[in-house]
């Protein structure tokens, strides 16, 4: 395609009675560029002494000698000379002479393959006409013909004839016009164009105002009788069109249209031009969802364009009553939208919780719905909520109720302790005494393991007793032998239902194998099942965190022990109460002192114990009362302030009873009891 030629030795002088040739050639289609950057060649007439030769075939081009502006031969000079062909022959001939004062040093060119403008030639002057009757088109090293819309290249692949049949046009917009458009044809045609791009868009057709084809003029109007441009849409009429005047734009709602052409042998018609564009098809704009939101909010919805349907808060998307996390919808390319809209229902939090010893109230006119209020509540006076708050909750929309009350997570309702719904007005003495009213003491209890002992409700399933009514020689009774009676005033009555335990709970530092140290005689006793607390059956109170024990201060005590009858001690089926007073610990320590002179084996007294009782006697718990609770009052409420735990010769003088002092195994209790939930 290119290269560089030299004479010999060059830049040295040439030698003498040279014959050199080259013969260049490139592809077929280019021409061959000459350029020389050096001729120096001896000058003389017609070059008859030294010469550069150059040939196409046997014509010869040029003949070369001299140097540049000498008088004598002939000088390319250094511009660009081109051959007519793809070859050339150089031929650089020398004499047998070179003056020495004079040493030519010969030439130096440089050649290229130059694409040939077939194009661009004028044409034969053998009138075979131009290359390409129609449209020329140049390639390297070639030439192509083409012809003009609505004419086809023959087979000699210069000359066209017309041909406008067949053909689909599919991109999205694009430019029409007739044959020869708009110079007048002649012939007779029958040209058919075919417009069909994807689904879901349509075609708009906008022809140029330049429009003619020939019509007939009637009576009635112009008539297309013998030429005519008809345009086809499915399910549509045919429209015909002639005239003069453009149809300008016509949109046709479908995304295929076929437009025929026909024109006779007779008469003349310039044609028509038109651009066709698509659009894409509309849906409906949706309607609105009651209590819902349409997204994206638009003047017009297309193909493709998707929509969302989101529904306000406290409502959920239903569809044929099936709820649903998401929606969205296609316009699709028939214009429909290819799901219907759904619905938005409001939500459902479901019934609330119910409350164990309560209830609930709704407090809106709708229930269970998205703000609906409810009003929790409990069963007074047996239990009350936290903070005496009677708690609301809303029906939110995460369909949970939640509490209006920042302190209140849950409703709960807190068995009310030791404000029993009678109050005993006179106080009689149990060892001899009388019955105690219905109500008045609803925490009592008595538990019958072979022998007989009380004990106090505190929790809807634990009671509070005495270790040494669960143990015998320090030997635990079994859990089958307990049973265990409450909720009324006789034994009689309350023996057609016991109440069985699941587990006892003797404290670790209670250790009295021989009767003879109740340091810590205190238990408790887990029930199988949980008591609903009512005016019969409702815990006592343990101790507060402030509680004292003066010296003076009357409490009380109950149960179902040993009463004196004249002269005689029976076990009653009665219960019974008395109240005594809290005694001094010294003077109390004294009198297990004296007695103790005569009976050594009596008990110690400690810190963990505490005395009640009269110096002259007379009031005093007995045996069958123990595990039974000693209650004091603070602001009308009863609290555990001991347990019936000992004593000598009940309600002898001189002598008083012992209780375990509850306050020192608060911590203890409510241990156990979180525990063992």
């Amino acid at each position: 395609m290119h290269g560089q030629v030299q004479s010999p030795q060059y830049p040295e002088p040439y030698p003498p009675n040279l014959l050199e040739q080259w013969d260049l050639s490139v592809p077929e289609g280019f021409q061959i560029r000459l350029t020389f950057t050096h001729l120096d060649i001896e000058a003389s007439a017609g070059c008859s002494y030294d010469s550069l030769t150059v040939l196409y075939g046997e014509k010869l081009l040029w003949k070369f000698c001299g140097i540049e502006n000498s008088a004598d031969g002939l000088h390319p000079g250094y511009q660009p000379i081109l051959t007519p062909g793809n070859t050339v022959t150089l031929i650089f001939q020398t004499d047998h002479y070179n003056p020495e004062r004079h040493q030519n040093v010969g030439f130096s060119l440089q050649y290229q393959a130059i694409d040939i403008d077939e194009c661009s030639a004028p044409e034969p002057e053998d009138g075979s006409g131009p290359l390409c009757s129609q449209i020329c088109l140049n390639t390297l090293g070639s030439y192509l013909c083409s012809c003009h819309h609505g004419y086809e290249l023959r087979s000699d692949q210069r000359s066209c004839t017309l041909s406008c049949g067949g053909g689909i046009f599919d991109e999205p917009e694009g430019h029409l016009f007739s044959p020869g458009y708009p110079n007048p044809q002649a012939n007779a045609m029958s040209c058919q164009y075919i417009i069909s791009v994807e689904s879901g868009y349509t075609i708009s057709l906008n022809f140029s105002d330049n429009f003619h084809i020939e019509s007939v003029v009637t009576e009635e109007g112009p008539k297309c009788l013998f030429h005519w441009l008809e345009v086809i849409v499915s399910d549509q009429e045919s429209v015909m069109l002639c005239g003069g005047t453009s149809p300008g734009l016509i949109k046709t709602n479908s995304n295929t249209i076929t437009l025929n052409f026909h024109t006779d042998d007779h008469g003349l018609s310039n044609g028509w031009s038109l651009d066709y564009r698509t659009d894409r098809v509309k849906c409906p704009a949706p309607s609105n969802v009651v209590n819902g939101k349409v997204t994206p909010s638009q003047t017009e919805y297309f193909y493709r364009d998707h929509i969302y349907v989101r529904c306000d808060q406290g409502y959920k998307l239903m569809v044929d009553n099936q709820e649903i996390k998401s929606f969205s919808t296609i316009c699709q390319s028939n214009g429909k939208w290819h799901l219907p809209l759904p619905e938005c229902h409001i939500i459902d939090c479901g019934e609330p919780e119910p409350l164990l010893n309560g209830g609930v109230t709704f407090q809106s006119d709708f229930r269970n719905q998205y703000l609906s209020v409810v009003k929790y509540h409990c069963n007074e006076p047996f239990y009350t909520s936290p903070g005496g708050i009677n708690a609301t909750f809303t029906c939110e929309s995460d369909r949970k109720w939640r509490s209006n009350h920042q302190e209140i997570n849950s409703p709960i309702c807190l068995p009310v302790c030791g404000r029993p719904t009678k109050q005993i007005h006179d106080y009689q003495r149990i060892v001899g005494g009388s019955d105690a009213p219905k109500h008045t003491i609803p925490w009592q209890v008595l538990i019958n393991t072979g022998n007989r002992g009380g004990g106090a409700v505190i929790g809807d399933r634990w009671i509070l007793t005495a270790a040494h009514v669960l143990e015998n020689y320090g030997h635990k009774v079994s859990i089958s032998s307990i049973k265990i009676y409450m909720g009324d005033t006789d034994v009689h009555r309350m023996e057609a239902f016991p109440l069985h335990p699941v587990s006892i709970h003797v404290h670790p530092d209670y250790h009295n194998p021989n009767g003879s140290n109740y340091n810590n005689d205190i238990a408790l006793v887990k029930l199988q099942d949980p008591i609903t607390f009512d005016a019969a059956v409702m815990p006592l109170c343990l101790p507060p965190k402030t509680a004292t024990y003066d010296t003076g201060v009357m409490g009380q005590i109950s149960g179902f022990g040993i009463i004196r009858e004249g002269s005689r001690h029976i076990l009653t089926n009665k219960l019974k109460y008395v109240a005594v007073p809290l005694v001094n610990q010294e003077i109390c320590s004294n009198s297990i002192t004296e007695l103790k002179k005569n009976r050594p084996i009596l008990p110690d007294l400690t810190d963990n114990m505490f005395c009640a009782g009269l110096p002259e006697g007379q009031k005093d718990s007995c045996k069958g009362d123990s595990g039974s609770a000693f209650t004091l009052t603070d602001d009308g409420q009863f609290w555990a302030a001991g347990v019936v735990s000992w004593g000598d010769k009940c309600g002898h003088k001189g002598t008083y009873g012992v209780y375990t002092r509850v306050a020192n195994y608060v911590d203890w209790i409510n241990k156990v009891m979180q525990e063992n939930q």
